[in-house]
C-alpha cells in the first residue's frame, strides 16, 4: 500500500494527548482534511488500532499550528476533536488541555523562537476566536519539560504552562448568556446554559438523581442519565441558538455538587458523550463562571466570593483544577475580564505519521 507521510510531533497537553500538525502540511479543504485525520487517528475501532488514537476522546485530539497574520498573535491554534468509534470529525469546539501544549510545539517546529528564560506565546484559538497567552519555561532557549508543577489526572512532575484567557465571553454563541436567561427548564430539568470559552448546558446532579461525586466510569455504565441528559443538551442547543446539534460535541454538559474536599464546588463534565476523566480547561472556566455568578444552579452548592479575582476550585473525578477568575459583580450581573489556569506539557514522541495514497496524495 503506497502512504503519504505527513511530519507531526505527539505531545500530552494538560490531561489530554495527540498530534502537533504544522497546517501547510494537511489538506486545505475540511472534507479531506477530516478523512486524513480520521485515518491518522484511527476513528472507526474502539482501540483506535490502525491509528495513534488512544480509544479515549481526551485521545483523539489534534492540533494544527501556523504563524498567524494578526497583529495581536503569534500562533493561530486550529483544533479538531476526532470520534473513537464512528468516524466524525468535530472542527467547532477547541480545547484548552490541547492548548497547553501548543507553546511549546510551536517552539520545537520552529514557528516562534524562544526569547529568554521564559517565552510568552500569543495563541489565537481559530476555532472560537479566543486569545491565549501561554508562558513557556525555556531556559537556555529551548523548551524544559522538568519541573516542579503537577496537575490532577498526570502522574508526576513537569515544567508549569501558565495560560491566561482572554475575550472568552460568548465564544461561541456571542452571548454570556445564550438562551437570554440565568435559568432555564428543560424537561422538567433546571439548566443554566453559559458560555464562556466554552458553550455548556450546567445542571445540579441531585436533579438526575445523583450525588455528583460518582466516577467517570459509573456515569458512563448509567445509559439512562445519558439518554435523558443528551436529549436536554440537544434541546438547550437550539434555545442557545447553535441549532441542531446531534452530531456535534457542543454544547457540553455538566453536572455540579458541593464540594467534598474542600474546593470550591464539585462537577463532573461530558465530552459530551462520555465524562471527562478530570476536567476540560476551557469548560473548568465556564463551570468557575457559573459558580461564581448568583441566580444559576450553583446557588447554594459554593461560597461566592464578593469580589475578584479569585480561585475557584474544581473538584472533578481525579482531583481538582484551580482556575484564577478575575471578575467584577454589579447591577448588571457578573462580568470575567480574564481566567488563568496553570497547566503541564510534554513532548512524547515526533517523526511522521502516514495514511493511505488513496486518502490523499499529499500537498501539491
Amino acid at each position: 500500500m503506497k502512504q503519504t507521510a505527513i511530519p507531526f510531533h505527539f505531545l500530552r497537553g494538560g490531561t489530554s494527548r495527540g498530534p502537533y500538525f504544522r497546517r501547510e502540511d494537511l489538506p486545505q479543504d475540511r472534507e479531506s482534511l477530516a478523512q486524513v485525520l480520521i485515518a491518522a487517528m484511527g476513528s472507526g475501532h474502539p482501540l483506535n488500532i490502525d491509528g495513534v488514537g488512544g480509544g479515549a476522546a481526551v485521545t483523539t485530539k489534534v492540533a494544527m499550528l501556523s504563524r498567524s497574520e494578526r497583529d495581536d498573535a503569534d500562533i493561530d491554534y486550529f483544533f479538531a476533536q476526532v470520534s473513537v468509534e464512528d468516524r466524525q470529525v468535530d472542527f467547532k469546539p477547541t480545547c484548552g488541555n490541547i492548548l497547553s501544549g501548543v507553546g511549546p510545539a510551536a517552539i520545537e517546529m520552529g514557528l516562534i523562537a524562544p526569547q529568554g528564560d521564559t517565552t510568552r506565546v500569543r495563541i489565537h484559538a481559530v476555532n472560537t476566536g479566543a486569545m491565549v497567552e501561554a508562558v513557556v519555561q525555556t531556559p537556555g532557549g529551548t523548551v524544559t519539560y522538568d519541573g516542579d508543577a503537577q496537575i490532577d489526572g498526570v502522574p508526576g512532575m513537569a515544567a508549569p504552562v501558565l495560560l491566561n484567557f482572554m475575550d472568552v465571553v460568548g465564544s461561541s454563541t456571542g452571548a454570556f448568556l445564550p438562551t437570554g436567561s440565568l435559568r432555564d427548564v428543560i424537561d422538567g430539568i433546571e439548566v443554566t446554559c453559559m458560555d464562556v470559552a466554552m458553550p455548556v448546558v450546567i445542571a445540579r446532579a441531585d436533579a438526575f438523581g445523583l450525588s455528583g461525586y460518582e466516577s467517570a466510569a459509573d456515569l458512563d455504565a448509567n445509559r439512562d442519565f445519558y439518554a435523558r441528559m443528551e436529549a436536554i443538551r440537544q434541546e438547550a442547543g437550539k434555545l442557545m441558538g447553535m441549532g441542531d446539534v446531534s452530531n456535534s460535541v457542543t454544547p457540553k454538559f455538566a453536572l455540579l455538587a458541593s464540594p467534598r474536599d474542600g474546593g470550591t464546588i464539585a462537577a463532573r463534565y461530558f465530552m459530551p458523550r462520555n465524562c471527562h476523566p478530570t476536567m476540560a480547561v476551557t469548560g473548568a472556566q465556564c463551570i468557575a463562571s457559573c459558580a461564581l455568578t448568583p441566580g444559576t444552579v450553583a446557588d447554594g452548592l459554593a461560597e461566592r466570593p464578593g469580589e475578584g479575582p479569585a480561585v475557584v476550585e474544581i473538584e472533578h473525578p481525579s482531583g481538582k483544577i484551580d482556575v484564577t477568575v478575575d471578575f467584577e459583580l454589579s447591577d448588571g450581573g457578573f462580568r470575567l475580564r480574564s481566567a488563568g489556569l496553570l497547566r503541564t506539557a510534554r513532548l512524547l514522541a515526533r517523526g511522521e505519521i502516514f495514511v493511505p495514497h488513496a486518502i490523499w496524495a499529499g500537498p501539491a
